[in-house]
């Protein structure tokens, strides 16, 4: 199936030289000289790293022949292991395939595995997720949220930028899309 420029939007599975990449950003460009054209952030969807392009407008593009199936992060070795939540079927998938999802998985995440072309192609993550941290500074009290960030380790291992009032062992919510700290959940328990 096609699509045409006017159809884009962030989240649509596309194919591009021949690549199943996701729309990550899209903005329609009209120059006063020219051709109007859309420019993109594409994001491969096996390979997880993003590319800029530049559409013709009204230019058409297949759709990714894709399915999803809502699974469960399991744990992770070598391999980073989910099991299917209706048949309790298992598979695995690589780094490269599991791609920028890693930063936010924690064993039993709800997840969406992709497959394309019948085969598990990548991890779609909800869209926020619920992380205790790990290591930061100490909390200052006194510090408002106005008062500034400070890098934090979460316990997947994703590095994000906190308030200065949070403190190691605080659950943050935090937007996987961005990597954007979204608020406190929950506190330390001290």
């Amino acid at each position: 199936m096609q699509v045409s420029t006017a159809d884009f939007k962030k989240g649509l599975r596309i194919v591009f030289d021949g690549q199943p990449y996701m729309i990550v950003d899209f903005q329609h460009v009209k120059p006063g000289k020219g051709g109007a054209f859309v420019r993109t952030k594409l994001r491969h969807m096996r390979l997880g790293k993003v590319i800029d392009n530049t559409f013709r407008s009204g230019e058409k593009v297949d759709l990714v022949d894709f399915d999803e199936k809502h699974m469960q992060f399991l744990y992770r070795d070598d391999r980073y292991h989910f099991m299917d939540t209706e048949t309790y079927e298992q598979v695995s998938l690589s780094a490269e395939e599991v791609g920028d999802a890693r930063e936010y998985l924690k064993e039993n995440t709800e997840v969406d595995v992709l497959y394309i072309d019948g085969g598990p192609a990548g991890v779609g993550l909800p869209n926020f997720v619920e992380l205790a941290i790990v290591k930061t500074d100490p909390g200052v009290r006194g510090d408002t949220a106005q008062g500034g960030t400070k890098p934090a380790t979460l316990e997947t291992g994703a590095a994000i930028l906190v308030p200065l009032f949070l403190s190691e062992g605080d659950v943050v919510r935090v937007d996987t899309r961005t990597g954007e700290y979204l608020g406190r959940v929950a506190t330390a328990a001290g």
